[in-house]
């Protein structure tokens, strides 16, 4: 283990433009889920420190802190930073203070508890001088959320936290195929300049909605079953369209996908999503859809107008939330 006392990642959220939900078993296992996703520099951020008697847990975007006495982690939030909880549980570094810090709102769809994942292992690595590539990361990032944790999901916001950039994923039985998709310069700045992205409030997705959506695909529901199919096919043409800069394509793919997402849940447009949807396309907007899971949470859009956009948006109750692209995937910071 290093001499050093203070080791601390970050990783980056995401975009999903198109085949969210695809990278879920057990249709990823039996068909192959496809995924186009992108980070932003809408970084989660993990810092763990040697020192103390205990371990001890503090969220600074939360408000909260718990700390492992011998009767366990303090009741009161019972069921609450499971991933920072779960990974100190394991590891043998001895007492810690794990502090953790994110830019995007809670439950916004932008796949920051995977971008958490991501930071813990890549900090809890260094603390205890362990190596690994960027897909090693994303695989151990995600065991430690949905099979150590059990909070169920996919993988490619582990992958997008851990890779960054334009990626297209394929996911299989075995094996997760990571393929960056370079885009010309003046591409990625137009998307930048054109998509709008807006924060409704909280998910309500859950893990109830997960079992339920993946378990209608198990009986062969056919709306679900035709749903997630079609959003594999949508993602491969989404990859020729970014490549183009087609604005209106990509729009137009990003609303397709969306109406496909909606079939697997009856629950995935909640009214605050019906009124930014209609805010935006008396803006102009060219298509969009949810970011991540749905049923709240964020909506980008691709735009003709961008700030009669952004005005039209927060008029609606939303949120603008600014962004870049990220380049690079995890990075270890300075204390």
């Amino acid at each position: 283990m290093s001499g050093e006392r203070i080791f601390s990642a970050s990783a980056p959220a995401r975009l999903d433009f198109a085949g969210g939900w695809t990278d879920v078993a057990p249709f990823a296992n039996t068909e192959g889920g496809v995924v186009v996703n992108a980070a932003i520099e809408l970084r989660v951020h993990a810092q763990l420190e040697l020192t103390g008697e205990h371990h001890r847990i503090q969220s600074e975007d939360l408000g909260k802190e718990t700390e492992l006495k011998e009767n366990g982690w303090e009741p009161e939030l019972a069921g609450e930073l499971e991933l920072q909880k779960t990974i100190l549980r394991r590891s043998p570094i001895g007492p810690a203070t794990l502090r953790t810090r994110s830019e995007v709102p809670p439950g916004s769809g932008l796949g920051s508890s995977g971008a958490l994942g991501v930071a813990l292992v890549a900090a809890f690595d260094a603390a205890e001088a362990v190596q690994r590539t960027p897909q090693q990361l994303a695989e151990a990032a995600f065991q430690l959320e949905a099979v150590e944790a059990a909070l169920p999901g996919g993988k490619q916001d582990q992958y997008a936290a851990a890779l960054g950039g334009f990626q297209r994923l394929r996911f299989g039985p075995e094996l997760v195929t990571a393929e960056a998709v370079p885009l010309d310069p003046g591409i990625t700045a137009a998307l930048a300049d054109h998509i709008v992205l807006c924060y409704t409030g909280t998910s309500r997705v859950s893990s109830k909605t997960i079992s339920r959506v993946m378990g209608a695909y198990a009986a062969r529901v056919p709306d679900v079953v035709s749903a997630l199919r079609s959003m594999t096919q949508i993602a491969e043409r989404m990859v020729e369209v970014l490549r183009t800069g087609d604005l209106l394509k990509v729009g137009r793919l990003l609303s397709g996908n969306w109406r496909f997402q909606q079939q697997l849940d009856s629950g995935m447009r909640t009214e605050s999503m019906a009124r930014l949807e209609q805010a935006m396309s008396a803006a102009g907007a060219l298509g969009g859809k949810a970011a991540g899971a749905g049923a709240g949470g964020s909506m980008f859009f691709v735009v003709k107008d961008p700030q009669a956009a952004s005005r039209a948006a927060q008029q609606a109750g939303a949120q603008v939330l600014p962004f870049r692209w990220a380049t690079k995937g995890v990075r270890l910071e300075h204390g």
